[in-house]
């Protein structure tokens, strides 16, 4: 059966000292990635692909350790450029994060446009499955931002918040084919 996995890594290690791609998990963080090798979906995952930043491919390492794969890294599959602004503290960055989401044609304080990142990251997972074989699962293991964003293009709907996930550390399974049919009907956020 031909199915794939988003999964978002969980708690990081903060520090505004350090750029936020170079964050890595916190203790918490790395534990709830362990519990996704026992998940139902996880033992018939063939391919491990992650996006470049440390957080996302520490969650995508602990996952291929457990069945000896590999992790792919998919540079074009980052998080929302966030850059202009760098770290912002929590109530700020949900500030920007809803304006971010809500006006998805413009750019908010100089972050990526959500619609440039979902073409962006919706690109990267077809390209991806492009260069595997036809069928194999594949677990994509990133950010979620853009995990959200993929889900709306998935479920053919209009970019909004509501589709986000609550906290770090979740997962959804979607069909491949929904990359061009855009009718998912429940892509609902699973925790770790």
């Amino acid at each position: 059966m031909s199915y794939c996995v988003y999964l978002t890594h969980p708690e990081v290690k903060i520090d505004p000292a350090v750029p936020v791609p170079d964050w890595g998990l916190s203790d918490i963080g790395c534990e709830r990635a362990s519990r996704a090798p026992h998940l139902d979906w996880a033992s018939g995952i063939r391919h491990v692909v992650s996006s470049a930043e440390r957080k996302a491919i520490e969650t995508a390492e602990i996952f291929a350790r457990a069945f000896d794969l590999d992790v792919a890294i998919v540079e074009a599959s980052h998080e929302n450029d966030r850059s202009a602004t760098g770290f912002l503290p929590p109530p700020e960055f949900q500030e920007v994060a809803n304006a971010f989401f809500a006006a998805p044609q413009e750019s908010i304080r100089g972050w990526e446009r959500a619609i440039d990142a979902q073409t962006r990251i919706v690109n990267a997972v077809r390209g991806t499955l492009a260069h595997l074989p036809a069928g194999e699962p594949v677990l994509f293991c990133g950010h979620g931002g853009v995990g959200t964003l993929l889900k709306c293009h998935l479920l053919g709907v209009p970019i909004a918040r509501l589709h986000d996930q609550s906290s770090g550390g979740n997962w959804y399974v979607f069909d491949p084919a929904d990359l061009d049919r855009q009718a998912a009907t429940s892509l609902g956020w699973t925790a770790l």
